[in-house]
């Protein structure tokens, strides 16, 4: 098939991409401290130079003690942390691209670091990591407040720093999406219930506060997923109502841009249609949609973790399914980590030249 539909440009408010293209968010825990170190810089800006449209960066820690649970991976608060990510947001668009960075809160995810732990208490919904396991504890209102902020203030300074849109981390089991899920969410509060759209408030209300940050026009991502790090099989929306309800009010409070996480981005989301996460999505709400999910590879990315290598894979299932605009955008993630010039050989049809994915690349920023 054609690749030619990969390479439309897209346009929507300040963003003007030359292809379809995105850097999908992967975390790589190599900022010492939470500083992003030039290193970091130069492997942004060599996907950059390899022409991904849009670079999401890996995900970032709000100004909450324990927003993350890894002492390597890069914050989005303090003089020394924005200083860090203004150096890696010049050098993107020095070589002609775009960047947004992830807001990110890991909530009750605990840390595998045997040497550190946070600073402070791990926040949650209800002081469970999964169904029926206690961890973390839970969020006061004014932890809630203080976290909502938080995200805001990181959101402005991405503005201000010069970073062309920002996403919200809001899937994988981590903090936004435990308010998502029933099985975590236990609260009585305003932001629990029985509901789906009742515990999606805390989402819509970060939504709200980051909008009012960063004003009308500029684009603000988020991403969501039915599989969860605690439970791949969890499906919040049961049903193409159920994610309706679900997602407008999120859409309504200010989302531009929807990014529909799979592990694999062909599997149908709802019995009866062949639709995946990002074209149900697309069918109820009006927004742009980002579908993502072991493209251009055979194995899926969570197996990549315990060791698992992939070899290239066709792109015509993904060609086909952009051209007849179940999605707007598509997410690679290992594809690009294992190669920056990943998108120019496809685009140049040297299919020969790909990589396959190898563990190895996690341990270094090529």
């Amino acid at each position: 098939m054609s690749i030619d539909v990969l390479f439309r440009p897209f346009k929507f408010k300040g963003l003007h991409l030359p292809n379809r293209v995105i850097m999908a968010p992967m975390t790589r825990s190599f900022s010492p401290g939470g500083i992003a170190t030039e290193d970091v810089a130069q492997y942004y800006r060599r996907r950059a130079e390899g022409m991904v449209g849009l670079i999401i960066s890996e995900g970032t820690g709000v100004s909450r003690p324990a927003s993350l649970n890894d002492p390597n991976v890069p914050r989005f608060h303090g003089e020394k942390e924005l200083a860090a990510w203004r150096r890696v947001v010049d050098e993107v668009h020095a070589a002609g691209g775009l960047m947004a960075p992830q807001l990110w809160h890991v909530g009750a995810v605990r840390t595998k670091a045997k040497d550190w732990s946070p600073p402070g208490a791990y926040d949650s919904p209800s002081g469970l990591s999964r169904p029926d396991k206690k961890f973390g504890d839970p969020m006061s209102e004014e932890d809630v407040a203080d976290t909502i902020a938080a995200f805001a203030d990181a959101a402005l300074a991405a503005k201000r720093l010069g970073f062309d849109a920002v996403e919200l981390h809001g899937a994988h089991g981590y903090l936004i999406d435990q308010f998502f899920w029933d099985g975590t969410n236990r609260r009585e509060d305003a932001y629990g219930g029985k509901d789906l759209p009742g515990r999606a408030r805390f989402a819509a209300d970060i939504v709200r506060a980051v909008r009012k940050s960063v004003g009308a026009e500029f684009p603000i991502l988020l991403r969501l997923s039915h599989w969860k790090q605690q439970d791949f099989a969890v499906k919040l929306a049961d049903s193409p109502r159920a994610l309706e309800a679900w997602l407008k009010p999120l859409v309504d409070a200010g989302v531009d841009i929807l990014h529909c996480s799979q592990r694999r981005f062909w599997e149908p989301e709802f019995e009866g249609s062949d639709l995946n996460f990002a074209g149900w999505a697309k069918k109820v709400t009006a927004v742009p949609k980002i579908t993502v999910g072991s493209v251009g590879l055979t194995g899926e990315f969570v197996a990549a973790f315990g060791g698992e290598s992939s070899q290239p894979a066709s792109l015509d299932e993904l060609i086909r399914r952009l051209d007849r605009d179940e999605f707007d955008l598509v997410a690679v993630g290992r594809a690009l980590l294992q190669d920056p010039e990943w998108l120019l050989k496809v685009r140049d049809g040297r299919s020969d030249d790909l990589m396959p994915f190898e563990r190895a690349a996690l341990t270094a920023l090529s």
